[in-house]
């Protein structure tokens, strides 16, 4: 009862001057709803990268060709060709599907007076097995298209709408590299690829008709596999690794000239991006409820050397140096409790707004706000105690002068 009443007593003098209690917890209130807004787009964040994960498929991996320290495909690295394709098939255990790709990543497309850039790949009939990705209009790619170099294509959606609008494209005649060609099919909507972009902004033709028809080369840009178990995955891409550097005659320490991209390494360097933007977003708050602490603390003390017949008078009538060491605790936690109640209300109403306002992915959990109360604590006990102390060291023979 004795320790009620004292934080009831602490609490009364909070209302007493509602707007120096509302600057004491103002620091924490922008502090907590940061907190809360960061957490929310880190938990978007990663469920955006399973998602592209799982697009990428659980059981593929991408040999692509380039190395060093590029972070994607380079267009200059002809080395990877379509021997290097049958070599892994035939020499790599226990994988379903190795399908070459031939491609470029910016490249004209012209339909009447309707022109649009796109990605371009050479694929083989595999490559829709590869992807799980076929044609919802029409007919896909075909081992015939491939034998005989057929001057066929089948786009993704955004090409569709870009260049036909809501009319049939399936037979008519568009242009890549002002190469005519037939479109036999549409794609399924795909959406983001697992490196964020426009998936459906693709045209896929015949890989022979993509390298000696369109493109004019004798290399490929990467090469689809997939095996038949993902805990396979690590031996396989060792085996692979050796296998390319035998064929490409590649000897430490020099570079690679190719990678192998996984579910696994996709996620990581997406999560890794993620984790550093999240780690500055974090200290970011964290400064901002430091911040609010030193005013919290500097307040108080304000308030002691104010209230000083108060604590006095208290002194005097029986309360002890623990009473007002409590009292004065009692209303720094108070303080950055409630701040941390209105911080979180008001990060979660802005994820809310956000949520609903863009496409930022956001997922509003529990974890925030057991943080946020962690914080809240920390901080009130931490810049509490030493106004709460000194309040609690006051003579008070001194105070009643």
């Amino acid at each position: 009862m004795r320790m009620q009443r004292i934080v009831g007593q602490g609490i009364q003098a909070l209302g007493a001057n509602k707007m120096r209690t509302f600057f004491m917890m103002a620091g924490t209130i922008v502090g907590i709803a940061a907190l809360t807004i960061i957490m929310a787009l880190g938990k978007g964040t990663e469920k955006k990268v399973m998602k592209r994960v799982e697009t990428f498929g659980p059981r593929a991996m991408m040999l692509i060709a380039g190395g060093g320290k590029n972070a994607g495909p380079d267009m200059t690295v002809t080395t990877l060709t379509m021997d290097d394709a049958r070599a892994v098939r035939e020499q790599v255990k226990d994988l379903e599907i190795v399908t070459p790709i031939a491609w470029r990543f910016r490249i004209n497309v012209k339909y009447d007076a309707n022109r649009y850039q796109a990605v371009f790949w050479g694929v083989e009939p595999s490559w829709h097995e590869a992807w799980n990705w076929y044609a919802a209009e029409g007919d896909g790619i075909t081992d015939g298209d491939v034998a005989t170099m057929a001057r066929v294509c089948v786009i993704g959606q955004t090409i569709r709408r870009k260049l036909f609008g809501d009319s049939d494209p399936v037979g008519e005649n568009i242009y890549v590299n002002k190469v005519r060609l037939t479109v036999k099919g549409v794609l399924e909507k795909k959406g983001t690829s697992p490196m964020g972009t426009d998936f459906d902004n693709r045209i896929i033709v015949p890989i022979t008709t993509a390298m000696r028809r369109v493109l004019n080369v004798d290399h490929v840009g990467a090469i689809r596999i997939i095996t038949r178990d993902a805990a396979l995955m690590p031996r396989q891409i060792k085996e692979i690794r050796a296998l390319i550097h035998a064929r490409h005659h590649i000897t430490p320490p020099q570079e690679d000239d190719f990678r192998i991209a996984s579910p696994v390494s996709i996620a990581k360097m997406a999560r890794g991006t993620s984790r550093t933007l999240s780690i500055l977003l974090i200290a970011l708050a964290g400064l901002s409820l430091i911040v609010g602490g030193v005013v919290l603390m500097n307040i108080l003390l304000i308030s002691v050397g104010e209230r000083q017949k108060e604590i006095g008078l208290r002194r005097a009538v029986g309360a002890t140096r623990r009473d007002i060491l409590f009292q004065f605790l009692a209303e720094s936690l108070t303080v950055t409790c409630i701040g941390m109640l209105a911080g979180s209300g008001l990060g979660a109403l802005v994820t809310l707004i956000l949520r609903q306002s863009t496409k930022i992915p956001i997922v509003l959990s529990w974890e925030p706000f057991a943080l946020s109360l962690a914080f809240a604590l920390l901080v009130g006990t931490f810049f509490g105690i030493q106004p709460a102390r000194k309040a609690a060291l006051l003579n008070p023979v001194e105070t009643l002068r």
